[in-house]
């Protein structure tokens, strides 16, 4: 699956009409004619917005910009729409108004509805439009009309005492009521042509130009994992998913899981040896990957799984995986292997050094030990990358120490933010694995306009928590080009490399 917002072009059209036949259906299969598609991106190509998957239309996000004092709250779908002509669209004005939004019904699981929203606030911020405001349907009330009031409906949904799919969904995602409107749909039989005059304030307008909330700004989750033992996958899946619907909540852009942090899952094979028993954890690895990737599609996050083990081709290795959004997945496999997992389990290091391209920049990967080795950085560097991503499995202070350390030498040389993540806590039940040591952490380089010590968050030690930080790409390209030094930049490359061999 490849799941991709964009801007709405005309050859869309075939599929978005399918889309909408489908996602319509109660309302005799409304579309849009092509003539109206084609003038809104003719006028305002930044406000169609549509999400493929699988290069098929399943979504669609319409809109223009008003100058709202013109209309006020009591117009009608065709009053700010100047009956389809959008006449009405002012590029000075001040206000985005929501005309469309649609999601496929086979589609709708994957939160794309919430995907289009957000696009449409990053717009409003960009634009620096003063807020978002809409007609909103409420396709539960017609079940209730008998016995509420429009206003005492819309005031038990909101308490979540009733549940309507378009309101419920539009007040989770920060819009509130601002009034109720009369004959705004014509022919909305299921809200009884009543709607919400829904409206999201854009707290960046007025003397803060857009350009205060960076497209750059990256948000970053990190999971402190406690290591427990789980009576079931399930009980393991569950507490995976609360994490990733924890720190989706705050909207973050990545979250991490710790290196090893399945390990819990060995207890059934603590009767084998430890190399036995971590291929029969192998076993369980595609299907935590594939309910990861689920995970990332569903909450919109890009996850890095932690890692986990890998058998190929009867050799064993430490992989973890980057599920992205859009429904990607890539691999990394870690390349140096400590004595420990050589001796105990067996393990080969991997054999690709490459960066990843992601919807928020290029990012790298390395698992643990291998933050310890100064030459994968730096080809990371070389190929573009600004975010390091280190999950991290260490029993002891020092071992911590050795990782924590090393991380903070690669961003600093590297002019990038690194993130590790570590699991906590103990396994008295699982062989090889007793005890854990870790503090999570982002990591910055160390100049002006970063934190004095080079930390820019931190967790509590061995404490299961998570950690939720915000880095800005722009600095790195500022601390690039003016920092205090310049180490990229500086280096002699008349004297020495280093290069990639294969």
């Amino acid at each position: 699956m490849n799941i991709e917002l964009r801007k709405l072009t005309l050859e869309d059209y075939a599929d978005l009409k399918e889309s909408m036949l489908q996602a319509y259906d109660t309302m005799g299969g409304q579309t849009w004619s092509k003539g109206s598609i084609s003038k809104l991106i003719s006028i305002f190509p930044e406000g169609q917005l549509c999400i493929t998957v699988n290069d098929k239309v399943v979504a669609c996000a319409l809109s223009i910009i008003v100058d709202y004092d013109e209309y006020g709250d009591k117009h009608t779908y065709n009053n700010i729409t100047g009956s389809y002509t959008f006449s009405t669209h002012d590029p000075t004005g001040d206000t985005l108004y929501g005309i469309e939004i649609f999601v496929h019904p086979e589609h709708r699981g994957l939160r794309l509805g919430r995907r289009l929203y957000e696009a449409r606030k990053e717009l409003c911020e960009s634009l620096n439009l003063k807020s978002i405001i809409a007609g909103g349907r409420i396709p539960g009330y017609h079940e209730y009309a008998g016995t509420l009031t429009p206003r005492e409906y819309i005031a038990k949904v909101r308490t979540k005492e009733i549940y309507d799919p378009t309101l419920t969904f539009q007040l989770s995602n920060d819009f509130h009521v601002r009034k109720v409107l009369r004959n705004y749909l014509p022919g909305d039989h299921e809200s009884k042509e009543f709607a919400t005059l829904i409206e999201w304030n854009n707290i960046y307008y007025q003397g803060i130009e857009a350009s205060a909330r960076s497209a750059k700004t990256i948000r970053l989750g990190l999971v402190q994992w406690q290591m427990r033992l789980f009576p079931d996958m399930e009980s393991f899946y569950e507490q995976v998913e609360f994490f990733v619907d924890a720190v989706s909540g705050y909207k973050s852009d990545f979250i991490m899981f710790p290196e090893f942090f399945n390990t819990p899952l060995l207890q059934p094979y603590n009767h084998l040896g430890e190399m036995e028993a971590m291929r029969r954890l192998s076993e369980k690895t595609d299907e935590i990957v594939n309910k990861m990737h689920a995970l990332a599609v569903s909450y919109n996050v890009n996850i890095i799984s932690g890692s986990m083990p890998l058998l190929e081709d009867n050799k064993l290795y430490n992989a973890t995986y980057l599920c992205h959004r859009s429904g990607k997945i890539d691999e990394y496999r870690k390349i140096h292997i400590t004595p420990n997992e050589q001796k105990y389990y067996g393990m080969t290091g991997g054999n690709k050094i490459q960066v990843f391209d992601t919807d928020c920049g290029k990012v790298g990967i390395l698992i643990c030990y291998d933050v310890e080795f100064p030459e994968l950085s730096r080809l990371y560097a070389d190929q573009g990358m600004q975010l390091l991503f280190v999950p991290f499995l260490t029993d002891t202070q020092n071992g911590y120490t050795r990782v924590r350390h090393c991380a903070q030498a690669r961003a600093i040389e590297n002019e990038c933010y690194v993130a590790i993540a570590g699991c906590v806590g103990n396994l008295p039940k699982v062989n090889n694995m007793d005890i854990q040591f870790a503090q999570s952490a982002v990591f910055t380089p160390s100049d002006f306009a970063f934190p004095t010590n080079g930390i820019k968050a931190e967790t509590t030690p061995n404490t299961e928590m998570m950690l939720v930080a915000d880095v800005d790409l722009h600095l790195l390209d500022e601390l690039h080009h003016f920092g205090t030094v310049k180490i990229l930049k500086d280096r002699r490359r008349d004297l020495y490399q280093v290069k990639l061999l294969k």
